[in-house]
């Protein structure tokens, strides 16, 4: 087995992986397995020279392909979206001190939220941009306070009834629907803030909070995961961990290059500096 053959069986492995990690905890993964039982069922009948069976199977998996674009859609959508997004730019275009600002501020607002057990759902933006996947919603375009936030949820309020949505350090639109998670193992106990905020989190690179009306607990829904019943010093510390500005690798690369600039210059005034010793002993 040559080196090739090696890497080409690594890439196939490492593709079908994350296949399969993609869409394990989506109905897409029962689809699979319906697949997988199509191929199997067809090769059994070449096997065994079925040829009617064969005939009929095969040119449904010629068609299959369309079928599966359509029926896959929503995942295809979102796994192409994570391979598309950008390792170049910031989850947050705003500084690390504004992000802290805005989690310290929405932290104060959660807390206050859940001891008045009044229910919240705040998207937070990162590399995608939100607005195709949400329904309604009044434009804000302020900055975030958590006296502002407080205020939209007030029941029975023009805005209580949906999604803030945060991108960058403003709030960017209020009362916002969002598409409800299709993942049907979730617990009944989960109300609709809860499904909305996995439903954005599994289609789009977002941080979604929840305060539950009923119970109070904080839950961040993140990549389709949901952490349940995080303190106010959590979340603090979560917030400012996924939503901090990353170092493009543009600003990396210069750092490289200053780097490999500044030891050529010491190597070349420590030549210098030899060849004058050198002349000197001379």
């Amino acid at each position: 087995m040559q080196l090739s053959d090696i890497v080409d069986i690594l890439i196939v492995a490492i593709i079908i992986y994350n296949i399969i990690k993609h869409f394990r905890k989506t109905r897409a993964a029962q689809l699979l397995k319906g697949i997988a039982i199509i191929f199997g069922i067809t090769y059994i009948s070449e096997w065994l020279h079925l040829n009617v069976i064969s005939f009929i199977l095969e040119n449904i998996m010629q068609m299959g392909f369309i079928a599966l674009i359509i029926i896959f859609q929503p995942e295809l959508r979102r796994g192409l979206e994570h391979m598309g997004r950008s390792k170049f730019g910031k989850w947050f275009s705003v500084e690390k001190e504004d992000v802290t600002d805005v989690a310290g501020e929405v932290c104060k607002a959660a807390e206050n939220l859940a001891e008045s057990h009044t229910g919240a759902l705040v998207v937070f933006e990162r590399e995608t941009i939100l607005d195709d996947l949400l329904t309604g919603g009044t434009v804000i375009g302020a900055k975030v306070t958590s006296e502002l936030l407080e205020n939209i949820f007030v029941p029975n309020t023009p805005l209580h009834d949906g999604a803030v949505i945060i991108r960058d350090d403003k709030i960017q639109k209020a009362s916002c629907v969002l598409p409800l998670s299709a993942n049907k193992d979730l617990s009944n106990e989960l109300g609709t803030r809860h499904r909305a905020a996995l439903g954005i989190s599994e289609q789009a690179d977002c941080v979604c909070l929840v305060v539950s009306e009923e119970t109070g607990k904080i839950s961040v829904m993140l990549n389709g995961n949901m952490m349940r019943n995080l303190s106010v010093n959590s979340l603090y510390k979560l917030l400012n961990k996924v939503l901090a500005p990353k170092d493009d690798v543009s600003t990396n690369v210069k750092k490289n290059i200053d780097h490999l600039k500044s030891q050529k210059r010491s190597r070349k005034k420590k030549d210098e500096k030899s060849e004058k010793q050198d002349k000197s002993k001379e």
